[in-house]
């Protein structure tokens, strides 16, 4: 046996999340959605889209594609929601560098916005079965 030593990656670790039930939305701007899909162009240049959906009746609120999509990105694109739309009681999202910024925790509170982390390994579909 060689015994070869093999560096391993230490796990990252999640800041601690309070683990909050899926519930249904009992009416329109009740909770809000949003998450992240990803491709690439055939030249193999990589772009994201922002998805953000009303859980009441799956209404498909915003769409924003670029190759870029930092934090403030997000909070002008709910900016723009809100004033077109009135404001959300909560906003559900999963633990993506963008959506545990203090930006968009900031946001949330100033607005009294409720940001809701899904649990790990959940998906936002398992809501509604």
């Amino acid at each position: 046996m060689l015994r070869l030593n093999i560096r391993r990656k230490p796990k990252r670790r999640l800041p601690a999340r309070s683990k909050e039930p899926l519930v249904i939305p009992r009416d329109i701007n009740h909770t809000w959605s949003m998450d992240f899909m990803c491709d690439s162009l055939v030249s193999g240049r990589r772009f994201r889209g922002l998805n953000i959906m009303d859980d009441y009746n799956r209404e498909s609120l915003a769409i924003e594609v670029d190759t870029s999509l930092p934090s403030l990105r997000v909070i002008r694109v709910l900016e723009r929601l809100v004033a077109y739309r009135g404001k959300p009681k909560a906003i559900r999202v999963d633990n993506g560098p963008e959506f545990i910024s203090e930006r968009l925790k900031t946001w949330c509170n100033d607005r009294v916005i409720d940001l809701r982390h899904i649990q790990p390994g959940k998906t936002c579909t398992e809501c509604f079965h």
